[in-house]
């Protein structure tokens, strides 16, 4: 009794329409309507057409349903253009067995309630002989050519669908190309993230700090100044933020938008701010690295500056940023507390060596004799 059912039968009995059609014209050649689909099944447009029909009639869910396995598109490929001549041929095939048994079928439910009416049936399957008389005990067999009818609807439906899915469904070529897009979006997504963490994450945990170490100074002095850092940073955060919307809204941020190296002294300036000693040494001309490398290098430092307030509070941290000719490298090293001043098991590292390892480099964390030590390598060959 489902929808389906009956969306399917039709599907099939297009097929008997068809034949039915050209029987109209002409009682002979039926291998002219064959011929002639085999001819459309190679113009490409057929395959969309052919799929937007399965779609709507052999899928449960309509033609809106991306899960059906149906591909909704024209041919691209000889392959494709023969799986779409073989999906007519075998589709006109079924359709007629199943438009002849069908009716057949039901002729004979109608024959056996004639006979049990006592009435003689006219010729048809049955065919049996004029005068032949009737007993109520037909009417007991009437269902049951009627039920074989359903029974051989609802089978037949699930071969056509079945059908559609192999020879309608996406070829190789598509398929490796729905991966590709798939993953691309995936990646798209944990960038998206890593933005998010890297830069809001910063903010939050720098306004925290100050808020904190503003109350427990008790000084007007420190407090104005805290409060400007905390401005400062809420708007840096502010655009961040704007900027990742506009990326969640499939528009293009206007270019040089997002922060490079270049800008890295206001992160030291952010972690002064805080009230941690920073000894930083930038050499090389960071203005002439490339800019993926240069972007992707701010945001390795900004979350190792984070997760040093993080975990570790105001403690004195050593920078280096050496810009070679042919490679960027980091380091950012500080003093482990004797307890942790934050929580730990964050994304934070896993999103840093992701970074790196997308630009061809590499990256290492973890306590170096008492210290924490944080270092990144990007190599520049090729990426210039």
């Amino acid at each position: 009794m489902r929808r389906v059912t009956w969306t399917r039968w039709l599907h099939l009995f297009i097929g008997t329409f068809v034949l039915g059609i050209w029987l109209f014209i002409s009682t002979s050649h039926l291998y002219v309507p064959v011929l002639l689909l085999g001819v459309l099944g190679l113009v490409p447009a057929m395959r969309l057409v052919e799929g937007l029909q399965a779609r709507l009639l052999l899928s449960p869910h309509g033609y809106r349903d991306a899960s059906s396995g149906i591909t909704v598109a024209p041919s691209r490929t000889w392959r494709d253009r023969g799986r779409t001549v073989l999906w007519l041929e075998l589709r006109l095939g079924l359709g007629l067995v199943t438009g002849l048994v069908a009716v057949n079928g039901l002729k004979v439910s109608v024959d056996l309630a004639v006979l049990a009416a006592g009435g003689s049936p006219g010729p048809g399957v049955l065919d049996l002989p004029a005068g032949s008389g009737g007993g109520w005990w037909y009417a007991l067999l009437v269902p049951i050519p009627a039920a074989g009818v359903l029974a051989f609807v609802v089978g037949s439906g699930e071969l056509i669908a079945f059908l559609a899915r192999r020879l309608l469904g996406p070829s190789v070529q598509e398929r490796i190309a729905a991966l590709e897009e798939r993953t691309e979006r995936l990646l798209e997504r944990n960038r998206i993230a890593r933005e998010l963490h890297d830069s809001i994450g910063h903010a939050l945990t720098l306004a925290v700090m100050q808020a904190g170490a503003a109350r427990a100074a008790g000084s007007a002095e420190f407090t104005e100044r805290a409060l400007a850092v905390v401005e400062e940073t809420g708007r840096a955060a502010l655009e961040d933020l704007e900027r990742v919307l506009l990326l969640l809204r499939e528009a293009s941020p206007p270019p040089g938008t997002r922060p490079t190296l270049a800008d890295a002294d206001r992160l030291l300036a952010s972690l002064r701010a805080a009230g941690a000693p920073v000894d930083a040494e930038v050499t090389g001309a960071l203005s002439r690295l490339p800019g993926p490398v240069s972007r992707e290098g701010y945001r390795i430092l900004q979350e190792a500056l984070t997760n040093v307030l993080r975990h570790a509070g105001p403690v004195a941290v050593r920078v280096r940023v050496r810009a070679c000719a042919d490679r960027l490298d980091l380091e950012v090293c500080n003093e482990l507390p004797g307890s942790p001043t934050g929580p730990g098991g964050g994304s934070g590292l896993r999103g840093l060596r992701e970074r790196a390892a997308l630009l061809g480099g590499e990256f290492s964390a973890g306590p170096d004799g008492g210290r924490w030590r944080l270092r990144a390598g990007i190599p520049l060959d090729g990426l210039r």
